[in-house]
This record gives structure tokens, sequence and C-alpha cells, in this order.
């Protein structure tokens, strides 16, 4: 929004006025202006929550309600943000582009000698874990913990813009959070590949995210991709999903009431759905997912979603019900116009063998054609789901037919929010 509202200054030269929710406002007023944006804006602040409430409650925050940044009446302060000649501070337009934001201060690159419970608490008054014991990062764990790759420590994977900050993310520092977490120098290249997708997705809402990995490293690193795929029960699924939360807390800046709003948030933010898909109990005619995007085989491809709903089948398939149909009234419920079907072995078995889908895509247009839900905010019935924005994964032990629809989306286009990177450029 702000973002906007800059553009629309700067470029356009038309007065503006962002409106926030009581929840980001001081994020809106200070981090973002200092560390990401740049601009002065000014800004009129409502009560929270906004989504959800009747009109009148929304009628009342702006005729009756007043400015939670001003104190003044919503309108009173809304026209005078419009009309009030700009101060001196607002009138700053910056230098150079890309030196118009500060960076945030960069935390030494060793700490000083203390007691192992100490710095433990330090990194919690920080907020850099996930608030688990974590690995002490020692120098000489990170040095071993870089033997995993052939890249340079010093070499920047990406600088973050967002949520602030000019935040170089190198690959000394995955190592760093990779030896946090709990990995092992084999991992270091998924989690290298991971670290381009810092950030994880987070949103006021409750989203959550998946980390979906193929190809050949599943078997060098011992993922799961069988029985209890989903669960506590393995060490390269944990410290992988684990390093992400780490990364995005420590590297990319996320901390709750600053840069991260969430009410509810989700407790799927702990290993963020990290999971190897089954490849070799595929259906024959079914393709893996990374080959659905476009990489061989042989290759080794980590994949990003974000999503926010998640919903698990209440019993096991039956032959004797079309699975898909009930997958589709499932559907229904996801708040996206976008699914991700996560099954079992035997249920894609059952799609075929049972139900003539020979291939992910012929399961994907049938979705697309006949689910139909009340459309937001029109109220009327109507198609949301298009084949391409539907995704099937096949991971588990073939030992029930169960499955999950959520609405995560693994981008086959790569585009924001998600995509997918080749592990083996980072060995």
């Amino acid at each position: 929004m702000s973002r906007n509202c800059k553009e629309l200054e700067q470029q356009y030269h038309i007065p503006t006025v962002a409106g926030s929710a009581a929840n980001i406002l001081d994020y809106g007023l200070n981090y973002n202006f200092k560390y990401n944006n740049g601009s002065p804006i000014r800004f009129i602040g409502f009560p929270f929550p906004v989504a959800g409430q009747p009109q009148e409650v929304h009628h009342k925050y702006v005729f009756e309600g007043n400015d939670l940044v001003s104190g003044k009446p919503m309108m009173q302060a809304f026209v005078d943000a419009l009309t009030a000649p700009l101060t001196d501070k607002e009138k700053y337009k910056g230098p150079a582009p890309q030196d118009e934001v500060a960076k945030e201060p960069v935390e030494p690159r060793l700490l000083g000698p203390d007691t192992e419970e100490n710095i433990q608490q330090l990194f919690i008054d920080k907020d850099w874990t996930d608030y688990l014991p974590i690995i002490l990062p020692t120098e000489e764990r990170v040095a071993k913990m870089l033997e995993g790759t052939t890249h340079d420590p010093k070499e920047v994977i990406k600088v973050l813009d967002w949520p602030g900050g000019n935040r170089e993310i190198t690959v000394e520092r995955v190592a760093t959070c990779a030896v946090m977490a709990g990995a092992r120098p084999e991992h270091l290249p998924v989690i290298l590949a991971l670290a381009n997708h810092v950030p994880f997705g987070n949103s006021t809402s409750s989203m959550a995210n998946m980390i979906l990995v193929n190809g050949p490293i599943r078997d060098e690193i011992g993922m799961n991709y069988g029985h209890n795929v989903m669960g506590p029960h393995n060490l390269a699924n944990s410290v992988i999903g684990r390093s992400y939360t780490i990364m995005s807390k420590t590297l990319g800046g996320l901390h709750s009431k600053k840069t991260t709003w969430s009410t509810l948030g989700s407790t799927m933010q702990y290993n963020n759905v990290c999971i190897a898909e089954n490849e070799e109990a595929l259906p024959e005619g079914w393709q893996p997912f990374h080959v659905q995007a476009g990489f061989k085989p042989n290759d080794s491809v980590l994949t990003v979603a974000t999503g926010w709903s998640y919903i698990s089948s209440m019993t096991e398939a039956q032959r004797e019900y079309p699975v898909y149909m009930w997958m589709g009234d499932l559907m229904k419920a996801l708040t996206m116009p976008r699914a991700t079907v996560i099954m079992d072995p035997s249920v894609a078995v059952l799609l075929k063998d049972t139900y003539g889908y020979k291939n992910k895509d012929q399961l994907c247009q049938w979705f697309a054609d006949n689910v139909e839900k009340t459309m937001w905010p029109s109220g009327k019935k109507g198609k949301p789901f298009q084949a391409a924005s539907i995704n099937i994964i096949v991971t588990g032990g073939g030992g029930q037919t169960t499955w999950f629809v959520t609405d995560f989306m693994l981008n086959r286009n790569m585009i924001t929010m998600g995509g997918s990177t080749l592990i083996d450029n980072w060995r």
C-alpha cells in the first residue's frame, strides 16, 4: 500500500493518504518508512478487525470513530491529511533509488564468549529462534557445515527488500541458520536452495508454507516420502523445514507484531510442511511435480508454496464412491481459487485404475470443469479453478487411502510467493 502511495506522489504528483488497520499501523509509520519505503506517507488508522464486520461497523469507524493516528474524527483526519501543507520531513524525496532506505543494523559476525545458557537466552531475547533449543552456531560448526557446498561463504544469494533493510542473504549466513536448525552438511544444498525463497509467506491471517523436494537428492540425504511423511519422524524433513523458519526470522526480519501481524498464526510454520514426493510410487503416466514444471527427471528440485487452508479427508477412499468427487467437495471450502491435493500412492492408483485418470493433468481438468462454489463477493455460483492452478502431489507409505486438500499453490511458472529452485546449483 505504501509503495503505491509513494509511486502516486513521486511519479504522478497525486496527493495520497494510506489507510491502515491498527495491527499494521506502527509498521507503516515507522519500520516501513525507515527500512523499506524511504518516503514519508501520511497514514490514517482504523480499528481492527475489519474483515467480516457488518456495514454498520465500518460506517461507525469512518463517520463516528476517531483516527488512530491523530485522534480526530476519521473523515476530518482524512481531509486534513490530503490538504494540510507538507512538513519539511514530508518534502523528503530521498537520494539515488538504491540509497533511499536505511539498512537495518547488522549484528556482529561473532558474539563474545559466554556460557551456553546465556547465549541460548540471547538468541531467544533477539527473537532469532523458533523458541525450541538450537545448536549454537560456533565458528567451527559453521565451517563444518560449509563443507556441504562449493560456494564461497561470502556469496550473496539474494538481497531482501521486504520487510525492509536491504538484507543480504549470504552462503555463510544460511550455513549459520542450518547449524541452528540441527542440519548436517549434506542438507546444506537444499537449505541454500530454500534460502532463495526467504522470507516465508506471511499475512495478517493464518498463512503458512509448504516445501516440496523432488529428484535424487531425496534419497541422497535420506528424506522421508513414505509412512508418516508429514510427521516428526525424519531428520532431513525436520531440519530443512525448521531452517526455513529460522532463516525467515534471522535473515528475513520476520518478528511478531513488528513485521508479522497474524492474530492466530499457524503451527505449520514450525516445519513448513516439508515433504518429498514419492516418485517411485506414481502410477504409470503420472509425472512427478518437478517434471511437470519443466525440469528433468534426474534434477533435484525444491519448490515452495504458500497458502491458508489445509483440509484432511475424514476417512479412507472407497471404490464405491468416486474419490475425486469427494475431493472436489472439499475444494469448495478453500479460500483461494487454487488447490494442491496431497494424496497417498494408493489413492493415485485408485484414481488411475478404477476411474481412468491416466495422468495428473486429466484429474486437474476434471476439478476445473466440475467444481462449483459460491463466489465472493458476488454471491453467485461459479467455477473458480483453472486446471493450471491445481496440482497433485503423491507421497506417503501406500498403507491407507487418505489425502489432504489445500490451497497451497505450487507454482509451475515461478511467480511471486512460490516457485522452484534447482538444488543441484547449490552443491
